[in-house]
């Protein structure tokens, strides 16, 4: 039996930095309101020709050099997005494409929207368990601006583009640890875009394919669902809340990663963070905050990290990994 070990990371961020000082002149809001209530001071916005492939490539090609590899010993690529740049091929194909991989190896896409990373890496592993993966690429990527309504300060003051990656090798002892996955679709009018291809298609044709949300609601069932799929991960494994090195939750709202840190008594400085800086970039975030701590110094060699995520649909789940 083979395990999955993360030997590279990587991260990229659009150049166009939007403040929370700028949105006060595009929505009814302010600078104070939006950091106090969210923490976010500035988030990322791709430039009009970036697609989400695009930045996949960038912070996938960040990890690989890491990761110090080249493309073609990639044998499996995923990619988790929620906007991806067509219908169909998947970002995951066109990845393949861009770094000139043609060995024939899967390469897909996983919609779990803010937790697509963590499913991803759910699914990366489970190739590895089963010897059918020896190396691999896991990219979380997003261009969120574009189903963002900038009329709508309910959202449009929250979410930001960009994208991280991982590789992944076959190992003898486990690096990712434990995975746990969960939904339930009864809640998914909280969070939603309900307009698609084969739904309110003509609000897509219109431009109108725009994230919708019920703040107060979603906010009360993601601190404890992220409460609670920690306590689940420690349970699994016999641990104590002490036995962690880190915790990397999904960057929503700095309310609710203080909130989670709390219920676990998590001192913050275990925590790391960058919603003040990247917003929330859905299926990005863990891995953007991933290599950033990885990249500082911060995450060492043989150190316990948890990453948890909570998403539309609902979705949540967590990874327990040894770095």
């Amino acid at each position: 039996m083979s395990f999955a070990r993360v030997i590279g990371t990587g991260g990229y961020l659009p150049e166009k930095v939007l403040t929370s000082a700028e949105l006060e002149k595009m929505v009814d809001t302010t600078e104070q309101w939006i950091i106090s209530r969210t923490g976010v001071r500035e988030r990322r916005i791709a430039a009009d020709h970036e697609r989400t492939s695009d930045l996949a490539e960038r912070a996938s090609r960040a990890a690989l050099d890491e990761a110090g590899i080249s493309p073609q010993e990639l044998d499996l690529i995923i990619v988790a997005t929620t906007t991806p740049d067509h219908v169909f091929p998947s970002v995951a194909c066109l990845l393949q494409d861009r770094l000139g991989i043609h060995n024939g190896g899967p390469a897909f896409d996983i919609q779990a929207v803010c937790t697509g990373f963590v499913y991803a890496l759910d699914v990366v592993n489970r190739f590895f368990l089963t010897g059918a993966s020896k190396k691999a690429l896991v990219v979380g990527a997003e261009t969120f601006s574009r189903i963002i309504d900038w009329t709508d300060r309910n959202t449009c003051i929250l979410f930001g583009d960009g994208a991280g990656a991982v590789v992944l090798e076959a190992a003898d002892e486990p690096g990712i640890v434990s995975t746990h996955l969960h939904a339930d679709g009864k809640y998914h009018e909280l969070l939603s875009v309900p307009m698609g291809v084969s739904a309110n298609y003509e609000q897509v044709l219109k431009g109108e394919a725009y994230t919708q949300m019920r703040g107060s609601e979603v906010f009360k069932w993601a601190v404890k669902a992220l409460g609670d799929i920690v306590d689940e991960t420690l349970l699994a494994n016999s641990l104590e809340k002490s036995d962690i090195d880190w915790l990397i939750p999904h960057q929503a709202n700095i309310r609710i990663i203080n909130a989670t840190a709390k219920k676990l008594d998590m001192n913050m400085n275990r925590v790391i963070v960058t919603v003040d800086r990247h917003g929330n970039t859905s299926a990005a975030s863990i891995p953007l905050a991933f290599n950033e701590a990885v990249r500082d110094g911060r995450i060492q060699r043989g150190q316990k990290v948890i990453m948890e995520g909570f998403g539309g649909g609902f979705t949540w789940g967590s990874i327990l990994l040894v770095y």
